[in-house]
């Protein structure tokens, strides 16, 4: 009998990481024979540890914070989406020593959004808090969901605009700082900083919140609340949301590149709320 084909996250931290749970509902609810396991990895030896999993065997990786845009230099191969995010947090290890990388982060907030959520993003209009690597990573399949139009607003105005100017030609995407946002509103907000992780909330003024706006953190709390969801609800959001589903529907996406199986989220999602 051989051995189950082994699967891994790679980050710094990971011991948070809900990834090896979810990736073994998938795998029990397919009857896919796998083991998959998060690895520590210290700053700097990414590119090392990549090469002796993959040695060892290994089939597949995830990839999470600091290492996205390590695995994406690494990669010999890469999907359209990963290139246009510049960064990977999904790579297919081929026994030749081949390398695919793919960014499924964008596919799976919006999957989440739309098929769990039942939110329409075709001529909504968002606005999405921060221009770093998590905005970068979602950006594309945002906007190839048709919204009317796409905010960024970020502290450092410029780096939103470049974000804004690369991802022009997909669709109608604007950049501003916090101040700029006073007196307009929006029926999307997500955000995509990494506030919530040291416990704040982005600076942005409480009225861009009306009674029918969704708010969205792409960061998770471990009862679905973020310092973001708590704010959202305190300003009267419809509705005031975590990452989670996002978190799923990814990891299905990797699981789907890897398998050839497309596992059902919802289930998963629930097992993961309790």
């Amino acid at each position: 009998m051989s051995p189950a084909d082994r699967y891994a996250v790679m980050g710094n931290p990971i011991a948070h990481s809900k990834s090896p749970r979810i990736h073994a509902l998938f795998a029990a609810q397919t009857g896919q024979d796998i083991v998959y396991e998060a690895i520590l990895v210290e700053r700097g030896r990414f590119p090392e540890a990549v090469a002796a999993f993959q040695a060892a065997g290994g089939k597949g990786l995830n990839v999470t914070v600091p290492f996205k845009e390590e695995a994406y230099a690494i990669a010999d191969a890469r999907s359209a989406r990963a290139e246009r995010a510049g960064a990977v947090n999904t790579l297919v290890l081929g026994p030749d020593g081949t390398r695919y990388g793919d960014n499924t982060d964008g596919v799976g907030l919006v999957r989440d959004l739309r098929d769990n959520l039942g939110l329409v993003l075709a001529g909504a209009r968002i606005l999405l808090v921060g221009a770093g690597g998590a905005a970068r990573g979602i950006l594309g399949p945002l906007l190839e969901a048709r919204p009317a139009t796409v905010t960024l607003a970020n502290r450092t105005v410029a780096r939103a605009e470049h974000l804004a100017a690369a991802f022009a030609d997909l669709g109608p995407v604007t950049a501003c700082g916090f101040e700029a946002l006073a007196g307009r509103t929006f029926d999307l907000i997500l955000n995509a900083t990494a506030a919530s992780l040291a416990g704040e909330v982005p600076p942005l003024p409480p009225d861009v919140v009306r009674p029918d706006t969704v708010c969205y953190d792409l960061a998770y709390g471990e009862r679905g609340e973020t310092p973001f969801v708590a704010w959202a609800r305190e300003q009267g959001a419809a509705h005031a949301l975590d990452g989670l589903g996002m978190l799923v529907e990814q990891a299905a996406e990797s699981f789907y590149l890897w398998r050839g199986v497309r596992p059902a989220t919802r289930p998963v999602i629930a097992a993961l709320r309790e």
